[in-house]
């Protein structure tokens, strides 16, 4: 890849779609530099390529329109590829994967969407890098390309001018990055309100979400209590009182929840009392009434879960961020 051109010229942003692209993937980075560029004089060019120059259809069926084809992109400050709704379509597209890695060369940075990773690194582009992806595929990105660190919690990453995000909204989330390394962090602000979005999101995706991650499960002796717990996370969820509820033994009920959920009883009850515990957050409640409402009980004990899980701290999750830069350990920055 070349590196990025300055000056007061337009910056050129190139979207790449194909058929099947999940629309959000491509909607999102276009509305971020659109809006960007009415903030900043018209600094951003944004501009759609197909393989052919065809309109193409998305995983919604919703047709997008090309501006050009593929072939005729030529100075290319940031091209951005979004993702496929189904993985097997860059292991069964060597043409595609071939495309990226022609876009990429000429492209001063490149920023994936979701699995728009796995086209990245079938093109050899994410190779000695450290990457992200959709919470759902990170093993899967792992596994199959071990010369990348992927960072499964990770919203976005950058690793040089190779740039990847995870799961689908989260291309206004590293576009905003972009937007801020361009234009700095007061421009991203305004673009972030424009869009009602934070400029860098609380968390990592393990926030998304304890109850829709858990398998999904009919048995009738799960299903009553999963149900409950949801429904009031800060109730009496100790393992001898969800035995008794369901006239199982403890014993019994935990090979279960191993078994179907693959979480014990009190890590799963700790995950959707964490959940709630950031819900109200997000909603103004103190640290002290979200510990208490959430049925984690102290200040103490919420601390320690929002570490364990998020790694970060309740006050810090409640803030809205300043920045989309990753803050730094203090002792990891002390050691740079």
């Amino acid at each position: 890849m070349r590196e990025p051109s300055g000056g007061p010229r337009p910056h050129h942003v190139y979207v790449l779609a194909f058929d099947g692209v999940r629309l959000l993937d491509v909607a999102a980075p276009l509305e971020v530099f659109a809006t960007a560029s009415r903030y900043t004089g018209g600094r951003y060019t944004v501009r759609v390529c197909t393989p052919d120059g065809q309109d193409v259809r998305t995983s919604t069926g919703l047709r997008i329109a090309a501006d050009l084809p593929a072939a005729d992109v030529s100075g290319a400050d940031t091209l951005v590829v979004p993702g496929h709704a189904e993985l097997v379509t860059f292991a069964e597209r060597p043409d595609l994967v071939e495309l990226v890695a022609q876009l990429a060369g000429g492209a001063g940075r490149v920023a994936a969407v979701c699995t728009g990773a796995f086209a990245l690194a079938a093109a050899g582009l994410l190779r000695g890098r450290r990457a992200t992806t959709h919470w759902e595929h990170a093993a899967k990105l792992a596994w199959l390309y071990p010369d990348i660190t992927v960072t499964a919690d990770a919203i976005h990453v950058q690793d040089g001018q190779v740039l990847t995000s995870a799961g689908v909204t989260a291309g206004i989330d590293v576009c905003l990055a972009l937007v801020e390394q361009d234009h700095g962090p007061d421009i991203a602000r305004r673009v972030a309100r424009d869009l009602v979005v934070f400029l860098q999101r609380p968390g990592g995706q393990s926030q998304f979400s304890a109850a829709s991650r858990a398998p999904a499960t009919s048995h009738p002796v799960l299903r009553p209590l999963l149900d409950a717990i949801a429904a009031d996370p800060a109730a009496d969820h100790r393992l001898a009182t969800l035995a008794g509820r369901a006239a199982v033994s403890p014993r019994h009920l935990s090979r279960l929840f191993t078994r179907q959920i693959g979480a014990t009883p009190a890590a799963y009850v700790e995950s959707l009392r964490l959940e709630a515990a950031r819900m109200l957050l997000e909603r103004g409640a103190s640290v002290t009434d979200a510990a208490e409402r959430s049925g984690l009980g102290s200040d103490e004990t919420l601390r320690r879960a929002f570490a364990r899980h998020l790694g970060t701290t309740p006050s810090a999750y409640a803030a809205r961020f300043r920045t989309t830069r990753v803050e730094v350990n203090p002792a990891v920055r002390a050691q740079c």
